[in-house]
């Protein structure tokens, strides 16, 4: 049973006590103050970080897929790294996916008691085809959500690889990851509202871990995305100086270059250097 008294995340800040009586400007100076201690909570972590990129890389270099389970704030932001990495990467819609408790419905109004069924996100991993060659990342801040813990276990149960994100050094999640990354941001400024700095400190390692790992798969070429889908006008242009950089061509010549590869950055680039 988990001691939730104990944990980081429940702790109470003392700078915001009175964060009632503030002034507004009061208020947001010290919101702001918290902040800055996020990212370098986060550098604690590197080393893990590290660690868990080379081991997805190295699942889906064999075939294997990433899950990230959560439950709201935490479902959510992996909902959202999961979503991102097709336009960004081209990668297929399967290979990254986000399970959030309660359902996708959860990703947009809040299903608070899913959090504490042991089955809910299991079954949607089930339903997914999760197996033994996939990775399981298991997100919550507290490390205290039940559906996280049954999540790790089921995918450890298969062979997978496990992976949990927490901002507590207490989280129960910790001995069920075969990485764990803790950032240890503090009480929050509004005491147990872990969608402040925690839920900033997993963003930043959620981008760190997609990226890493895209990185590591050779979705990215130079520092661009050369993967990337350009699906509006922004994109399409962007794709066009990706193309221009890589080959050195005039703008008119890759644009033409990028039509005739359907869009593919990649293959338009190999056109020109024909």
């Amino acid at each position: 049973m988990t001691e939730y008294k104990a944990l980081d995340t429940e702790q109470s800040n003392e700078k915001s006590a009175h964060i009632d009586e503030m002034t507004t400007m009061e208020m947001v100076r010290l919101i702001n103050e918290e902040d800055k201690k996020v990212a370098l909570a986060v550098e604690t972590a590197l080393p893990e970080v590290a660690d868990a990129i080379d081991i997805i890389a190295e699942r889906l270099k064999k075939g294997g897929k990433l899950f990230y389970v959560g439950a709201g704030t935490s479902g959510r932001l992996g909902i959202l790294d999961a979503s991102e990495c097709p336009p960004t990467y081209g990668t297929p819609y399967e290979l990254v996916q986000g399970i959030i408790a309660g359902g996708n419905q959860a990703a947009f109004r809040a299903v608070e008691r899913a959090e504490d069924s042991t089955e809910d996100t299991v079954n949607q991993m089930k339903e997914r085809g999760f197996c033994g060659k996939d990775v399981c990342v298991g997100i919550s801040a507290s490390g205290s959500a039940p559906c996280v813990h049954s999540s790790l276990n089921f995918a450890r149960s298969l062979g997978a690889a496990t992976v949990s994100v927490q901002c507590s050094s207490t989280s129960p999640a910790i001995p069920l990851s075969d990485v764990a990354i803790v950032a240890p941001v503090g009480a929050e400024v509004i005491k147990g509202s872990t969608r402040m700095k925690a839920g900033t400190a997993t963003k930043l390692i959620l981008n760190m871990i997609s990226t890493g790992v895209m990185v590591k798969l050779g979705r990215v070429k130079g520092n661009s995305m050369i993967y990337m889908r350009p699906t509006n006008q922004k994109l399409h242009d962007r794709a066009v100086r990706i193309i221009e950089e890589q080959s050195g061509k005039p703008y008119e010549m890759c644009e033409a270059a990028l039509k005739s590869a359907d869009g593919s950055i990649e293959k338009a680039i190999e056109l020109l250097k024909q």
